[in-house]
């Protein structure tokens, strides 16, 4: 099992917007937060046209006092990088630096990350407000975090097939391959006539007739990732040269649009924000039924989930920077949360060992395009239902200030190309790489274990007993080794080392793993409303592959057809299982592995720390488990 985390003490913080406000509000802002016991609060990552009104000149006398007031009141300050919202005028400057959509469209002004990862003109304008910015406030006190930008990926803004994107890519392409000849053959250009002479011949993969080349598409997908890697890192390493606090970014929930870790390489700790009604209602594919109990409540593990990855971006260090305290404005339906869940999703953060926990927003904004989005005051700065509940949890943690988490038994290999690659390829209309992923994470979580995430390229697996790697297009080199070496069960599947780096189905055929002999001979999907039933119970649903070797058959159809293969610690599993199946198969790893589980019921979930159990309750009504009664939306926690 993993070694567990060294203790942190937690603190809640808020994210405000003091340009939002008149002045003579912000010091009794600043004690009203203190006195709820929050302690961080995040600001200015939306504000280059207060900080810079015109080109060159500035207005630091705002954001001085606010700091100021802010540190006054023994609250420490998170500073913004404004990059997200580029001003008029620079827009104006910079007429094409706006990022263009796949239908060849510029994207507009008139909202926020209105701009073109790739376009160098305007990273010069954002290293230059950076380096005033650090300059600055980097020896300031009551400055003790940075974040850098806001929200990659959101609304759809990592990919661009503008001129300045087109431009990069090429060079990109040079680099990567170095001779148009070697391009040609890694991509598989003479199917259909498509080799290049050049470099410069090579256009974006968007508008083709049909279906673009896979790998070309593949390619793209890394380009922008590496875009977004070194956009970020240029504004790091502008702030570290005048800052040692610590610099994070926040990232979204189901958004796989760039390499993560690759991101988080470069920063301090992670970050992300949560939204569990809105997640809900607008992003998982989640049956009418599930979104209609847990409408109030949020979906019992997609939080937790992040929680995990988050704490594997920031290799043990991780934020919540924004937390949903009410209602939101974005999601198609905007439910207010049961009484109770600002509390509970505070802890199910710390129980994964976040750091800070920090809701948007101190107050709800009258104007503009967020004015539905509640925060912990009223737009009449009258207390919103969620400011008791975080005064609550404030008290909580200073009577329980450090919880480390604990160690895991098992760990969930999740990697953000895979997402790239079936998303090109999904060879099924609804195979979705996050939905695979996030089965397997549910079916963990409701056997009532800690879980870990870890990165693609984890060398290493000997701290766990049991490991799954589902969908993970292709297999990296310290991955591979690390199976090799391991000696508790790894189950790997379905869809595993299916493609080579360059997009191609690899010979010997997949999955080709060490010391097993299973081969994918051939594979289908499955329209909704199809499964295939298994001798055990449960069935197959939306992938299935046929399997062929001497390795022992683990799992088989109702026909005898294997559905999962054994030799050694190696288990390869050839298709998407249903619920039951799935539990089943888990349930009986862990037996083997000498793993403890505990059937959690519906909507409960478990996770413990270094020194607490904590159990949270989804629920809309009251749940009896091991002699405790935990209300709706209640939160239990007990020394283990």
């Amino acid at each position: 099992m993993t070694t567990a985390s060294p203790p942190l003490t937690r603190a809640l913080g808020v994210c405000y917007y003091p340009e939002h406000w008149p002045q003579e509000i912000w010091a009794e802002d600043a004690a009203r937060m203190a006195e709820a016991g929050i302690t961080w609060v995040r600001i200015g990552e939306f504000a280059w046209s207060r900080i810079e009104p015109a080109p060159g000149r500035f207005d630091w006398d705002w954001l001085d006092t606010a700091i100021e007031t802010l540190g006054a009141a023994g609250l420490k300050v998170v500073l913004g990088t404004p990059t997200a919202t580029p001003p008029r005028w620079l827009a104006t400057k910079l007429p094409d630096m706006f990022a263009v959509d796949a239908e060849g469209r510029p994207r507009g002004f008139g909202s926020r990350r209105h701009y073109d990862f790739s376009h160098r003109g305007f990273r010069a304008e954002c290293a230059r407000i950076v380096t005033a910015l650090a300059t600055r406030y980097g020896a300031n006190p009551h400055v003790a975090a940075w974040q850098t930008d806001n929200e990659y990926g959101c609304h759809d803004t990592i990919l661009s097939y503008s001129p300045a994107a087109l431009s990069a890519f090429r060079d990109w392409l040079a680099q990567k391959y170095q001779s148009p000849e070697a391009l040609n053959r890694a991509w598989g250009n003479v199917f259909w006539s498509m080799d290049y002479s050049g470099f410069d011949e090579i256009g974006l993969p968007n508008l083709t007739v049909t279906e673009a080349n896979p790998s070309h598409v593949m390619d793209l997908r890394r380009f922008a990732s590496d875009e977004v890697v070194s956009f970020n890192r240029l504004q790091v390493e502008i702030i570290r040269r005048h800052s040692a606090a610590p610099i994070l970014h926040n990232y979204m929930g189901r958004v796989v649009d760039f390499d993560h870790f690759k991101v988080g390489a470069d920063l301090d700790a992670a970050s992300w924000d949560s939204y569990p009604l809105g997640f809900l209602i607008g992003r998982l594919g989640a049956s009418e039924a599930h979104k209609a109990r847990f409408l109030r409540q949020g979906d019992p593990d997609n939080q937790a989930f992040h929680h995990d990855l988050y704490r594997a971006v920031g290799r043990g260090r991780w934020w919540v920077m924004e937390q949903q305290p009410g209602p939101v404005n974005w999601a198609p339906w905007n439910a207010d949360p049961l009484p109770g869940m600002a509390r509970l999703w505070a802890w199910e953060a710390f129980a994964h060992g976040a750091e800070t926990v920090s809701y948007f927003r101190w107050r709800q904004a009258p104007f503009a395009q967020e004015q539905m989005h509640a925060g912990l005051l009223r737009p009449d700065s009258a207390a919103a239902p969620a400011l008791a509940e975080a005064t609550q949890v404030a008290r909580e943690l200073a009577l329980e200030p450090e919880a480390g988490t604990a160690a895991a038994p098992v760990a969930l290999v999740f990697d953000y190309e895979s997402a790239w690659a079936w998303k090109i390829q999904p060879q099924g209309q609804d195979f979705d790489y996050f939905d695979l992923v996030t089965s397997t994470y549910r079916g963990l979580r409701a056997l009532g274990l800690n879980i870990d995430i870890l990165p693609p390229d984890t060398g290493d697996l000997s701290a766990y007993r049991l490991v799954l790697v589902p969908g993970l297009a292709t297999l990296s080199a310290p991955l591979t080794a690390a199976l090799a070496r391991f000696q508790g069960r790894a189950i790997l599947g379905p869809r595993t080392n299916a493609k080579t780096e360059d997009f191609a189905i690899p010979v010997p055929l997949p999955p080709a793993l060490p010391g097993l002999d299973c081969t994918v001979a051939r594979v289908e999907s499955l329209p909704p409303g199809t499964e295939i039933p298994l001798s055990g119970g449960g069935a197959i649903q939306r992938w299935h592959e046929v399997l062929e070797g001497s390795a022992e058959a683990r799992l088989t159809t109702t026909t005898g057809a294997p559905v999962a293969m054994t030799a050694g610690p190696l288990t390869y599993l050839g298709g998407w299982l249903d619920e039951t199946a799935l539990k089943d198969l888990l349930r009986a790893a862990c037996a083997e592995t000498g793993v403890e589980t505990t059937e959690m019921p519906e909507g409960l979930r478990r996770r413990d720390t270094s020194r607490l159990r904590i159990l949270l309750n989804y629920n809309p009504e009251p749940v009896t488990f091991d002699g405790v009664t935990i209300p709706a939306a209640g939160v239990h926690i007990s020394p283990l």
